[in-house]
């Protein structure tokens, strides 16, 4: 749904069109990625356009870049640590 919302808006009938669950599971899908920010639906009469919220993939892009930046710092120090416990080890 989430793709298919990325070309466009489109009404709960489209974007149930090509999944073999009833409108109900549909409408259950959507409420969790309204929660979420995922998407948004204008308030008013059915058919109502269900639309993509794209700032919010850019909120979790920069989550997502900060915390693989610190993992990739503790992958650095560990390979630091294993270096020296090999080299401490060949000394010996």
């Amino acid at each position: 749904m989430v793709s298919r919302l990325a070309a466009g808006d489109a009404t709960v009938n489209q974007l149930a069109e090509p999944y073999p669950m009833t409108l109900q599971a549909v409408y259950k899908h959507l409420k969790v990625l309204e929660e979420a920010g995922v998407v948004s639906r204008p308030p008013g009469p059915q058919p109502r356009p269900v639309r993509l919220e794209a700032e919010v993939f850019d909120l979790m892009d920069k989550w997502i870049e900060r915390y693989r930046r610190r993992a990739e710092e503790r992958h650095r120090r560990l390979d630091a640590v294993l270096v020296a416990m090999n080299e401490e080890e060949g000394v010996a």
